[in-house]
């Protein structure tokens, strides 16, 4: 194909057989240069040209089926690109303001209702996702997976990369998302170190999820807990939250505090064993926000107040050799039935799970206990962050 006419910045749309057909777009979807001449059925691969950010590439199954003119290849960039995602990726909660959560819980509201056979489902066909988890996971690493395959999309994985990856023989992270990103369009990251998400962002150039980095941050936990508490309570402004358990461990917390601060009228409880009580940087950044918070070793007294428990397990593997620490904590603050009777009748229990015994079987039967809704929500949320950041809105 001839150079383009305009200083080669643009978007090149190549259907599939090679060679059947090809146009290059500006930014702004006008047609530089086209060779299609008639409708065929195909992929289009787009591919940026000079133009700024993280590409947004790789091949994806033109839902509408063929593309008659050069007219109808501009269509399909305007519909796909022209309105971008503003995060190129998402490493930490702080990089969401309220519109933003907006945006993101009406496309997750849409993934809810996504039917398989569908156009819908086909949206990130031949795209490639890498989940790369060097700390075990279930939720998270499963719900991304079948979100980019409920949506057409496919995935490269290694479950336990700290062994099963060239990690294990002393590869730096930096090598690893060079390599990988040459496979893949987008890269889900999970590690044990805080601030390993933003190292791999910084080394990528294709987008990042962070899926956890040590007793960093969780931001898609803490954004399908955001989006579960509105769907449960409708609302998300002027209420009040107790968060649970290890909080000094717990990056799904951290995440959740940052949002919560968001919204106007909240007010936070935390309630947690001495050991492992919230760190000092969320109760200033909450205080800086105009957050009213407050520290309780009564959690009957909390949940008689509260909207929202939102419940964590006490993390054995963040203690290390320190047992006595780990055993001195664990079973101090437990949900039951008790618990259950106090909670207001429009009350919710949250848990990011997995539990041990932090909250009791019989509560599974409440219908306030929404953890097991909050995991599905896990999968909207991811499907629409996955949509957004690789095809925008």
């Amino acid at each position: 194909m001839a150079a383009a006419a305009a200083a080669g910045t643009g978007l090149l749309f190549r259907c599939e057989p090679a060679g059947r057909a090809e146009a290059r777009l500006s930014a702004s979807g006008s047609i530089l240069q086209s060779s299609f001449s008639r409708s065929v059925p195909c992929k289009l691969q787009c591919q940026s040209l000079g133009m700024q950010g993280k590409q947004r590439g790789g091949f994806g199954k033109l839902i509408v089926g063929s593309v008659a003119s050069p007219k109808e290849a501009s269509n399909v960039a305007q519909g796909t690109l022209n309105n971008s995602f503003p995060l190129q990726d998402v490493l930490e909660a702080q990089q969401f303001d309220r519109d933003l959560l907006t945006l993101i819980f009406d496309v997750a509201r849409e993934m809810e209702d996504v039917k398989r056979g569908s156009p819908e489902a086909q949206q990130l066909s031949g795209f490639l996702m890498a989940t790369l988890f060097y700390e075990p996971s279930t939720r998270t690493r499963l719900s991304f997976e079948s979100a980019m395959k409920r949506l057409g999309g496919e995935v490269l994985t290694t479950e336990n990369a700290r062994e099963f990856s060239s990690a294990a023989k002393g590869e730096t992270l930096e090598d690893t998302i060079r390599t990988v990103e040459g496979y893949s369009d987008i890269i889900v990251l999970r590690h044990f170190e805080s601030g390993a998400a933003k190292k791999a962002a910084d080394t990528a150039n294709i987008p990042v999820i962070n899926a956890g980095d040590g007793p960093g941050q969780h931001p898609t936990q803490a954004l399908l807990d955001m989006y579960t508490i509105q769907r449960e309570l409708g609302h998300l402004d002027n209420i009040r939250v107790g968060l649970v358990g290890d909080l000094a461990n717990g990056r799904t917390v951290r995440s959740l505090a940052y949002l919560l601060a968001k919204y106007d009228g909240v007010k936070i409880y935390f309630v947690a064993p001495d050991v492992v009580k919230m760190k000092d940087d969320i109760k200033d950044h909450l205080t800086a926000s105009g957050v009213d918070w407050e520290e309780s070793a009564d959690l009957m007294e909390v949940a008689a107040k509260c909207d929202v428990i939102y419940q964590t397990r006490i993390q054995r593997e963040r203690f290390g050799d320190r047992i006595d620490l780990y055993n001195s904590a664990r079973g101090k603050y437990i949900v039951n039935s008790e618990v259950m009777d106090v909670l207001p009748k429009h009350g919710v229990v949250l848990h990011p799970l997995p539990r041990l015994d932090e909250i009791t079987l019989e509560v599974d039967s409440d219908p306030r206990a929404a953890y097991f809704r909050q995991a599905k929500n896990g999968l909207y949320i991811r499907m629409a962050l996955l949509k957004l950041l690789l095809l925008g809105y």
